[in-house]
């Protein structure tokens, strides 16, 4: 009788600390027009449009880095709720890049669709897996580790992201990390950045005065 005990506790103990149960009916469409929690669409108001999203095929708004981003959620696509799946285009300029940044909820997987890339990302240890990557080419990022994207190619460039959540998240790369006091190279060698980037960013995070903040 005891041993039957603890291993009901075991069970009921994995229960509370694993991963999201797997959904409980085939899907489940996010209501996003209600002012109280309603977690799924009434299932005989379930269309097709509920499973397509369209727009990806066009670019956004370019930032100071030249980058833009079009990530398709949850939050902006309610059929993805409960199916563990999200995905983001992301476009590069010549010479543009991504911030370093992490999501805490997803690994990723990222696909180049056209140009050449830097692209890597920094582990626990505080080790660097980067390379250059071309069309065709597949790089995962796992879960919560800082990663980056240079478009280091003649052309306009496109990245497609695939993550395993319905809403990855986004942390960014802490601002102090970009101070006046950290050198340039430090940068050029871990992300690929150079010291035209750097002022970029810096300019964009209001760092180093207004000599340098000329991307306002």
């Amino acid at each position: 009788m005891a041993l039957m005990v603890r291993i009901l506790f075991v069970i009921l103990f994995i229960g509370f600390v694993a991963s999201d149960p797997d959904p409980v009916q085939d899907y489940c469409i996010a209501v996003t027009d209600s002012e109280t929690y309603i977690p799924c669409k009434n299932p005989s108001l379930v269309t097709v449009e509920d499973f397509i999203f369209s727009g990806l095929n066009s670019t956004g708004n370019f930032s100071e880095t030249g980058q833009a981003v079009l990530s398709v959620n949850v939050n902006n696509f309610p059929g993805l709720r409960t199916q563990g799946v999200s995905l983001a285009r992301a476009d590069f300029e010549v010479g543009g890049f991504a911030l370093p940044h992490a999501h805490p909820r997803a690994t990723e997987a990222v696909c180049v669709l056209e140009g050449t890339f830097y692209s890597g990302f920094v582990d626990s240890q505080q080790k660097v897996f980067a390379k250059v990557i071309e069309q065709g080419d597949v790089i995962v990022i796992p879960r919560g580790l800082v990663h980056f994207h240079k478009n280091i190619g003649e052309i306009q460039g496109t990245l497609l992201g695939i993550y395993n959540s319905e809403n990855p998240g986004k942390s960014m790369f802490p601002t102090a990390a970009f101070g006046c006091e950290v050198k340039e190279e430090l940068f050029a060698k871990v992300y690929g950045l150079s010291a035209e980037d750097i002022s970029k960013v810096r300019g964009k995070l209001h760092l180093c005065g207004k000599a340098e903040a000329g991307l306002n």
